[in-house]
């Protein structure tokens, strides 16, 4: 079942980020997403403890939705769709693994090893593990054993310093399905350049152990081309995309072309329209504000026009019209 060893390589993947890769903006990439240009989406990462938490459980688990329309573009364009969960318990993961397995259609789960979010490391969960090797491969293989389905990581090339070899090789020894490694240390956090010499150097060590598993890069891509370009030059097996997604929705288009204000209005209004559809009032609108300051630039008035859009509470076509 593992589906990470089926896709021909380079595999390009969106990276997991909170608040941000929900199911609509998923829905709205897949959508625009040409073949063989996006291979695997990830889940906004979900909190196991959270999870189980009888009463505030409803916080977080609509970050595991899909929409029925979501399902069918990830059927249409061979897309897999992976959970990403974080914590600290293998216990809990365990729990929570069965859970989605059995509940819910994922074709995969990936355990964060890698956010940097300082109060979440202190906590020893996510970026944190990385100094607590044995609770990480605990957790791993813990994870391993509640689901059929592939288990990969997601994690950092160190903490206060690079420690990329010692801490990817901890790893290895548990053999996880994917291994994707985002080039920074943790006190970084999204600052400085990621060092893909250091991921490629994961890789390496990934060959002379004699794995059978991808490796995959993550940090500052902002094309499908540069991603592949990367993919090449380190001899990785493929790449995340993230924050590129900020500077063109239309990434994982084959055409990269600047877009007119009319194509830049459109899925302004389309992005707004399918939050609304969506998540009506269950999820603050304000939310949108960080796209509309993609959509309302590089055209006439499109200063004027992202000043009123960062004012509005609420889906009104009126907004959009200079």
């Amino acid at each position: 079942m593992n589906f990470w060893k089926k896709f021909k390589t380079p595999i390009i993947a969106l990276a997991p980020m909170e608040d941000v890769t929900d199911t609509v903006l998923r829905e709205l990439l897949l959508g625009l997403a040409d073949p063989g240009c996006l291979h695997v989406v990830m889940t906004e990462f979900v909190s196991t403890d959270g999870l189980l938490h009888k009463k505030g459980r409803h916080r977080v688990v609509h970050r595991l939705r899909v929409t029925d329309e979501e399902r069918r573009l990830l059927k249409e364009k061979n897309v897999k769709i992976v959970a990403q969960i974080w914590g600290n318990t293998p216990e809990n993961y365990q729990q929570v693994i069965r859970e989605i397995t059995e509940e819910m259609e994922f074709d995969g789960i990936d355990i964060n090893m890698g956010c940097p979010v300082p109060k979440v490391v202190r906590r020893g969960c996510c970026s944190g593990l990385i100094g607590n090797p044995t609770l990480a491969k605990e957790i791993i293989l813990a994870s391993k054993e509640a689901t059929p389905l592939p288990i990969s990581v997601k994690t950092r090339i160190g903490l206060k310093s690079i420690a990329t070899e010692e801490w990817i090789g901890h790893v290895l020894e548990t053999k996880p399905a994917a291994l994707i490694i985002h080039g920074r240390m943790q006190k970084q956090m999204s600052e400085g350049l990621a060092d893909w010499g250091e991921i490629s150097k994961a890789a390496r060590l990934r060959d002379q152990l004699g794995l059978d598993l991808p490796v995959l890069g993550n940090g500052d891509l902002q094309s499908v081309e540069e991603a592949r370009s990367k993919c090449a030059e380190f001899q990785l097996d493929g790449a995340m995309i993230g924050r590129g997604i900020f500077n063109n929705p239309w990434i994982f288009m084959d055409e990269q072309r600047d877009r007119t204000r009319e194509e830049k209005l459109e899925l302004l209004w389309k992005h707004t329209e399918l939050f609304d559809r969506v998540w009506g009032d269950t999820k603050n609108f304000h939310i949108l504000r960080r796209y509309y300051s993609i959509y309302s630039k590089g055209f006439p008035g499109a200063a004027a026009l992202r000043t009123r859009l960062m004012q509005t509470e609420k889906s009104d076509r009126s907004h959009v019209v200079l």
